[in-house]
This record gives C-alpha cells, structure tokens and sequence, in this order.
C-alpha cells in the first residue's frame, strides 16, 4: 500500500473512504452531526461507526473511529486505530482511502504520521504464500492511503511517513521470515534471503559455509548443525562502512530455522512452531532493511548463526564438549539449549570490529515467557547505560522491555568442572543463567540480550496491528535505539 501526503480540509476531501479518529467526547464538526443518531457514538477507544453521506459529505463513506481519552494520548492507540481503519477498507473493498491527521497531545505531526503509517502497514500484513485456494478477491489489498494534513503540518508528516513506512516494511519482512515454513527457509535459504537484501541496497555481505567455518573455528555453530542434512551458515552484513567516526553497532540474531531439541528432543506437541526459532535472525535482517532505507548514518552490521537443531546419528550429544571460536569450551548437558551455543560464535566473531555495542536478539527461552508473558521482551546488559538506552526506546515504539538481573551468582551457575562452561543450569532462572552464558563471550564490550521467545509468535490477536503468528517483534524497538543513537 503506497502512503502519501496532501493538505486541506478533510470533509471536504473526494475520497471512497474518509477515516476521521476522533477522542472521546470530542464535538463532531457538522454536517456530520446531521449524519449521526444521538447515542450512536461516543469515541470510545477503538469504537468503530460507519456512516454514508449520501452528498452531505464528498466522501463516499465516513468511517469514524475512537481515540480513547484525550487525557491519555498513547501512539500505540494511533497505531491501532491506523490498522483497524485499513482492515476495515479491505472488508469493504476500498482501493484507496484517506485519513485525517489527528491532533495528539504532547506528540508532533510527524510522530502521529509515523505511527498511522505503521499501523496500516502493520494492520494490512497478511501471510497468504501458501493459501492455493483463496479467489482473487479474497487476495485483493488496499492500493493507497492518502493522509490528509494542516498545510503547516504537511511536511512533517511527510517525514513521518517515510519513517513509519520504512519501520513498517522491516517489520513485515521479519513477519514473512519467521512465517516461512522450516522446508522452505532452511540455513542456505535464510543466507540466500540476506544475499538478496544486501544486493537491494548494495551492501557487502560473507556467507560462510561449513568448510569455511570449520577453518576459523566456529565449533558451536557446526556442531549444533551437524545433526541435520540442511548445513548452517553464517553470514554478515556491513552497512555504513562511509560514516567515518560513527559507532559500530553489532546485531546479532539466533537463527534456528528449525529446532527439534536434538537428541534432547522436544515433545511433539507443538513442535511445528520451532519454525519461528529464527526470530532473531529475522528481527536482525527487518531492522537492517528499514536502517538502509531511512539511511541512518552509523555504521551497523548484522550479524547471524544459521542451522537446524536435528536428531540423528551425526548429532552433537549430552556429555559434548565444544570449542567455540573464541577458544572457550561448552561441556553439553541438554542439546536443545542449542541457541546460545550458536550464539557464542557470533558473539565472538562481533568483537573482530571493536564495536561501541553488541545487542542480540533470540527466541533463547521458554523461562521468559513463564517469567513475563506475551507482553515484554526480557533483556539483560553488562552495561547500565544501554541497557537505560534500550528500554527507552522499547517504551516509545510500543515494544516493551523488562530488565531482569545478571549478577555473578548467576555467572558462576553456568560455570563447569570439566569445561569453561555448560550449556545450561537447570530450570531455576532459566532465562537469567542463559543470559549468564552468553555473557561470557562478549569480553568487555557494552553488550545487551534481548529474549524474545515469549513475544516472537502469537496464537492470539493481543493488537490490531498484530496477526496471528509471527510479530516481527525487535525491529521496532532497534530501530527507535538506533535512530535515538544518530542524535545523540
């Protein structure tokens, strides 16, 4: 859907759907008070009228939609409402339909339009691929919104909707991702997905195969791949080599493309989600192609350990001990804490560019979801300042984090007799020792862990910007950080 800007007054705008999001006991404006029975609207949040004004109106429809409370403007409400307002064009197989930028308090014109761009990209996403039965009407989308400003508020809206439409294409790539089916998006396919990224914005891209990772000395990534016909791989992406003097930021991302718990299987019983265990992977590649399109200038690079965690007489085992490329070793106690094994290479291999800050993002534990629910992303640092950093930004894009401690307790439970370290501590504080693991391989650079296994994928609607599956969370949230980062 193409988001564009024009000014003027929205009832008076020629449209087959005008969109006007109205707050609560706010006064209609005529003449639509003469198109509405008293009662019938209240602008409640998220109430929804829809109204024909039969020449009262250019418009060939006016849908309304409720804003809440003016007392507690919330951008995520925006959003809702943006996706809400595009789902209901759909349904009424409207090709293009126009929105009124409303006032919110204590936000800019450009803040707002950020927020209804993601919304309505975010709230018209849909994963059809693999639907063969639906008619081409079903497959119909919008074509067009077109987001009707104040002529003194146009131009930054303008720059909102670039922003909020870039951050909306990144979170929808890692929704397709995560989406794809684990015979599709095996660990070759996955580097074939970043190889056609960085050739979209003429980015320099390594893909190792298992040779040249077997020569450097990535011991965790192969042997968590050894077990399965789908080799891994391990790729990286450099963007912003040209910022001269700009931070280097390292994302890392855990890129299971199917995990089956290895020779410690997983029980059956909804084993066909572990498609989603490349979350990170995908959140780390989402964010990377809205960085390139909004061109922020620091110098970023992505990077990510692909392989499929599967049983079988070549499997790694329980009782494994592991050289991994810093040169520390994993005594294997359960092979399906597999994603922090995969990660301690790509950890290791970030610090070769001296980066101001190493955040990864993994589907690495059910322990958070039982800790925090679908609500919040678990995050852990060996640096307050990133940490502050991260929470911040999680809270002004919508994608809530909740910092959990990492004391050295902690640390030592992760520690073995018989190697540097074990690959996991038992149940208590599950997701806090598996953070305590990858701790050690991150040296002394600022570093921050982002568990995103308990908001990666929902069997729910908990957002109307959210589709059941998978939520492309960590882009979002990224992106905030690191355009926070470009101003200081």
């Amino acid at each position: 859907m193409r988001i564009t800007v024009t000014t003027g007054d929205p009832l008076t705008t020629a449209t087959e759907l005008l969109v006007l999001a109205l707050w609560e006991e706010e006064p209609l404006a005529s003449p639509l008070t003469d198109l509405i029975e008293p009662g019938d609207w209240s602008g409640k949040a998220k109430q929804t009228l829809l109204i024909y004004p039969r020449g009262a109106l250019p418009a060939r429809r006016a849908l309304l939609i409720g804003l809440g409370k003016r007392s507690s403007p919330d951008l995520d409400q925006v959003r809702e409402v943006a996706a809400l307002a595009t789902q209901r064009a759909r349904e009424l197989k409207v090709e293009r339909f126009a929105f009124a930028l409303p006032v919110v308090p204590d936000q800019t014109p450009e803040t707002v339009a950020a927020a209804i761009a993601e919304g309505s990209l975010l709230g018209g996403y849909r994963f059809l691929e693999y639907k063969s039965d639906l008619k081409p009407e079903d497959r119909r989308e919008v074509d067009e919104l077109t987001l009707v400003a104040p002529v003194d508020a146009a131009e930054e809206a303008a720059r909102g909707v670039a922003r909020g439409g870039a951050v909306a294409r990144g979170v929808n790539l890692a929704r397709d991702l995560a989406n794809l089916p684990p015979n599709d998006l095996t660990p070759a396919r996955l580097a074939e997905r970043a190889r056609e990224l960085a050739a979209a914005f003429d980015l320099p891209i390594t893909v190792l195969g298992p040779a040249e990772m077997r020569e450097q000395g990535f011991g965790g990534i192969l042997a968590v791949g050894q077990g399965s016909v789908n080799e891994p791989r391990f790729i990286a992406i450099d963007y912003g080599v040209q910022y001269a003097g700009a931070p280097t930021i390292c994302l890392v991302g855990k890129g299971m493309t199917f995990d089956s718990g290895g020779i410690s299987i997983k029980p059956a019983e909804n084993m066909d989600a572990m498609k989603m265990d490349m979350s990170g992977a995908a959140a780390v590649l989402g964010a990377l192609h809205a960085i390139a399109e909004m061109q922020l200038p620091l110098h970023v690079v992505a990077l990510i350990g692909a392989a499929e965690n599967m049983p079988g007489g070549s499997a790694y085992r329980p009782g494994d001990i592991l050289k991994t490329l810093s040169g520390k070793t994993i005594e294997v106690l359960n092979t399906d804490a597999e994603g922090r094994i995969v990660l301690a290479d790509a950890l290791a291999y970030a610090q070769r560019y001296n980066p101001s800050a190493i955040i990864d993002l993994a589907t690495l534990t059910g322990a958070i979801g039982v800790a925090l629910g679908p609500h919040a992303i678990g995050l852990f640092a060996n640096d307050d300042a990133l940490a502050q950093r991260l929470l911040r930004a999680g809270e002004a894009a919508g994608e809530r984090a909740w910092q959990l401690p990492l004391w050295q307790p902690y640390r030592e439970m992760v520690k073995s007799e018989i190697a540097d370290v074990r690959n996991t501590a038992g149940r208590q504080g599950g997701a806090i020792t598996a953070a305590a693991f990858l701790n050690a391989f991150v040296g002394d650079y600022p570093w921050v862990h982002l568990d995103i296994a308990g908001t990666a994928w929902t069997d729910a609607k908990p957002k109307a910007y959210q589709p059941k599956g998978a939520t492309g969370v960590g882009v979002r949230l990224l992106l905030q950080a690191l355009r926070d980062w470009t101003q200081g």
